[in-house]
């Protein structure tokens, strides 16, 4: 098994039960952006930050039976939620996977919904940016969004109160 696989396996022993396909790459992302060691590639996506790379492990992960996907209609769209599996569980507690911090990073944000998530994801990717920069690309590039300055600020905020709990 690969190492990668294995991070991403400790992300839903940590997590538990994670709602949506867009909430995951967010999750990733923002981890990888605190420092976390996840290796996946992400580019700006309709959704924000977006990795081929992460939907095809957790595809394989599916594939191997580590991780359950159950797919829900919900009129009009399908909801997908993970798990990690009985076999995932065991497989990777005969691993040695230590990521300080990890759980308490994945905890808090998977407490949040998936367009906060979005928001705090995008901020992270124009990081090199300064916030006014930012908040103009978002109203910009998310203006189906409608994400207000309050709520702009508060992903700042939710950000510094991260990087308290991550690797950085």
């Amino acid at each position: 098994m690969l190492n990668d696989h294995l991070r991403l396996m400790s992300v839903f022993a940590e997590s538990g039960e994670i709602t949506g396909r867009k909430k995951l790459q967010k999750m990733i992302f923002i981890a990888k952006k605190m420092a976390f060691p996840f290796q996946e590639k992400f580019e700006f996506h309709f959704y924000g930050p977006y990795s081929e790379e992460l939907t095809l492990r957790v595809e394989e992960l599916c594939n191997f039976g580590f991780i359950e996907e159950k797919k829900e209609d919900k009129g009009g769209y399908c909801q997908y939620t993970y798990n990690i599996s009985d076999a995932g569980r065991e497989f990777i507690d005969s691993y040695q996977q230590e990521m300080p911090r990890l759980k308490e990073c994945l905890t808090n944000m998977n407490g949040q919904n998936a367009r906060f998530l979005e928001l705090v994801s995008t901020i992270l990717y124009f990081d090199q940016e300064s916030k006014a920069e930012v908040t103009e690309k978002i109203q910009t590039l998310k203006s189906k969004q409608g994400y207000t300055c309050e709520e702009i600020d508060h992903a700042y905020a939710y950000i510094d109160e991260l990087k308290k709990t991550a690797v950085l």
